[in-house]
């Protein structure tokens, strides 16, 4: 990208997003000195300091932040004009930038991006993993990927997968000794391995069915963030917990985890990739997003078992 022609602000915005001049500088094939004196000499002429810098972190200052959301929409305008001009869309090249939840990445990696890596070797993914929604254009991504539901509406959308389902489940002897939950009043006296989301807040059950909505807190003494985490503690027996069947598939085939309430668990509308619609579409995006949607098409058009 810094062979563009815009050194300067393709520097501040991979110190932006990296939060490091030495991971920028790799991002960009500069060296470390080279993308430190492209940002000072920007702050110079416009008279402003873009980033507070000490020995161990560097971030926006207020005004950074403002520059910075300025500038990112109209760099990827002209990265797409670039593209459009000399990009050859049956062979993209560059690097495409996506932003997407940690569950939505590891459910696409082994399959979509290994794919599209395959079929476009002159193309580079970077994968940016985080709970929170973020502007990804004001970020400086191509595109994100998150639950349909939190797509904002401006946004172009492609499903990415089939619809997906949250599910109660608990190990054998788990239920064994403690019983089977025959309705969602009967998890008052269950065990769960709670949730913690990145807010800090603890997770509450969403159940429903036959239109009835229900936000259960379901009492327990073990607090978890990560899903692999909780998949463990689960497969032990501590408890009962709420997961995405896709994340635990192997363990429901293998029966080290059981559903239990399964008509309270109906499924919803699964991953999206969302990018602005309003602008040109690089060549490399329009290519996964006609591969997301030739997958998704062969999916569904699998018989049913």
């Amino acid at each position: 990208m810094h062979r563009s022609g815009l050194i300067e602000l393709d520097a501040v915005l991979a110190v932006a997003r990296r939060g490091s001049f030495r991971a920028a500088a790799r991002e960009l094939g500069m060296s470390t000195s080279a993308v430190s004196s492209a940002v000072a000499g920007l702050e110079t002429r416009l008279q402003a300091r873009l980033f507070h810098r000490t020995t161990r972190s560097v971030a926006l200052t207020e005004a950074g932040q403002r520059y910075v959301e300025r500038i990112a929409p109209a760099v990827a305008e002209i990265r797409g004009a670039a593209e459009q001009i000399h990009g050859d869309p049956l062979t993209p090249a560059g690097t495409l930038r996506i932003n997407a939840s940690l569950g939505a990445a590891q459910m696409i990696l082994s399959t979509l991006v290994v794919d599209y890596l395959r079929r476009y070797p002159r193309m580079n993914v970077e994968i940016t993993s985080q709970t929170e929604m973020i502007d990804i254009v004001a970020r400086g991504f191509d595109a994100g990927i998150r639950l349909a539901e939190s797509v904002p509406q401006d946004m172009i959308a492609v499903p990415l997968s089939p619809d997906l389902r949250q599910v109660i489940v608990g190990s054998p002897a788990y239920l064994a000794e403690n019983g089977v939950p025959q309705s969602p009043a009967d998890l008052t006296a269950h065990v769960a391995i709670r949730t913690r989301l990145s807010h800090g807040g603890l997770y509450r059950w969403e159940l429903e069915r036959h239109g009835e909505s229900l936000s259960v807190d379901v009492p327990g003494r073990l607090v978890l963030d990560d899903i692999g985490l909780i998949r463990d503690a689960t497969c032990a027996g501590l408890g009962l917990a709420f997961l995405s069947e896709w994340h635990i598939a192997g363990e429901l085939a293998s029966g080290q985890l059981v559903r239990v309430l399964e008509d309270w668990c109906p499924p919803f509308p699964g991953l999206r990739l969302y990018y602005p619609g309003h602008r040109h579409v690089p060549a490399g995006l329009r290519a996964l997003a006609e591969l997301a949607r030739m997958r998704v098409n062969a999916t569904e058009a699998l018989p049913r078992r």
